[in-house]
This record gives C-alpha cells, structure tokens and sequence, in this order.
C-alpha cells in the first residue's frame, strides 16, 4: 500500500534525514587508505547513537549491521568487515538507513579512497547526475517509468555503462521499505502516477560494465557485478510535493538549493 505523507511526517522524515546526511558527511574524514570497513560502521553506531537516533538496518531480515559497506565491484549489501582494509583508489558505498523517533530516512554514498583514478572519477559523475535526472522526474502527475526511463537513457544510450535492474528504490517511511518500487530503467509514461506526499528512495547502481549482478556469494547478501567491473551507487530520500521533488538527505544546502524542503 502506497501512504502519502501529512507535513508533520515530512517534517519528521526530514529530521531523519539530516542526522543521516550528517552522518555521511562525516565519512569524508574517516575514509581514508588503511581503515577497515569495520571502522565506517563503528563510525556509524557512534553518530548515530550521539544524536538519538537508531540504526534501521540492524536485525532487519537478518542484517546485522548499520552499515553497507560495499567496495569496487561490490554493489550492494556488502557487509562492515575487520579484515577489509581500504587502499587508495578503492570505490566505497556507504548505504544505512535511521530510524529518528519513528521517522526513516535511507541514503547511499559513494566515496574514494585518496585519489580517484579519471575511470573512478568518471564514473561517480555518471551515477550522481542519473540520481538527480531521476529525481528530476519526481513531479506531481509524472509516473515511476519517468524517473527509471531518465536514468537509463543517460546510462546506458548516453554513457555506454551498466544499469543495475536487480535491485531498486522504494516507498519508505513509516517502515523501511513499502509500496511503490521505484526501478532506475523502464518506459517513460507506465507505471504508478506520482502523488503528492509520496516519499521514495532514488537510488540507482551503476556499472563500468555489462548490469548484471552475480549473487552467488555463500553469504546469501553482498551483490556483485557479474563481469567483475567497478560499481556505484548514490541515493536520495525525496517527498513529491506541490512544488516538486524534495530531498530529505541532503548533504549540501548550496548544491541541492532548488531541492530542499520548507516545512
């Protein structure tokens, strides 16, 4: 069942969401050659729990962590791990979800460690600008094939990379993932029509190459590109109002100026 929003809601989702963004921002001085993976989820807990929020993930069909931390051709769901230790021009994904006193945010980020190499530094480009071509899409009347048809032309057709069908953004908030789904490919002018009040997570996952993913890890959960190419991911949760997509995890106040939400 698909549930629009009241501003208090909103208002709520998007305190979630800053705690979140926060969060990520954070990142940016902790990741770094030489921490583990490991050391991006104790960061988490500790923030987290520093602003009286809860790690959503944690125990959610399983999951142990707060964090998803997934490194090069890792696309999702990789688990926080003592053992991985980052090196430079590693491509990491950071994707958590907060739970603030009932209100859920997600966001995914990606991140390099030291120096990006042009094909790292390329492809992160690519990804970021499908996110916002998709949120773009997010409007009042539009359906959801307008936001997956936006993101794979400029993927696929314009770029020549790999669009992740398997995995999805979603409805989100009052639980961690609900109606609708949200695909980053499809045909513009099918699927769900956009209402105002809808939250929803944009969150493509991009590959160097072919879009497939292998998921036969024994773990039963981290995704991995089939031909072993680069991925990446970045991710937003919006709300569809009146006067277009509005973020709610929004990291940069200057750069998502058009996009931020005034209760």
């Amino acid at each position: 069942m698909i549930t629009l929003k009241s501003p208090r809601e909103i208002e709520a989702m998007a305190k979630s969401g800053a705690i979140l963004a926060g969060m990520h921002v954070g990142l940016r001085d902790i990741i770094k050659p030489g921490i583990s993976s490991w050391d991006i989820e104790e960061f988490a807990r500790k923030y987290f729990k520093e602003h009286d929020a809860v790690a959503a993930q944690i125990g959610f069909e399983g999951y142990e962590y707060a964090t998803c931390v997934s490194v090069n051709d890792e696309i999702c769901h990789g688990f926080p791990r003592k053992n991985l230790i980052l090196k430079e021009g590693d491509l990491v994904k950071v994707d958590t979800v907060v739970d603030y006193h009932g209100a859920f945010s997600d966001s995914c980020w990606s991140y390099v460690v030291g120096k990006a190499t042009p094909e790292v530094e390329r492809l992160m480009e690519v990804t970021k600008k499908a996110m916002y071509l998709g949120i773009d899409q997010a409007k009042v009347g539009n359906r959801i094939g307008d936001i997956g048809a936006a993101i794979q032309k400029y993927v696929e057709e314009e770029n020549g990379y790999g669009d992740v069908r398997e995995f999805i953004g979603h409805g989100i908030g009052p639980t961690m993932h609900e109606s609708p789904n949200v695909p980053h490919y499809g045909e513009a002018g099918k699927g769900v029509r956009l209402r105002e009040g809808m939250t929803i997570t944009i969150e493509p996952m991009v590959n160097i190459g072919d879009w497939r993913a292998d998921m036969s890890d024994p773990d039963g959960w981290v995704a991995r590109t089939a031909d072993g190419s680069l991925s990446c991911q970045y991710e937003h949760t919006i709300v569809i109002t009146k006067d277009g997509p509005k973020i709610l995890t929004s990291q940069d106040p200057d750069i998502d100026a058009k996009y931020l939400y005034h209760p």
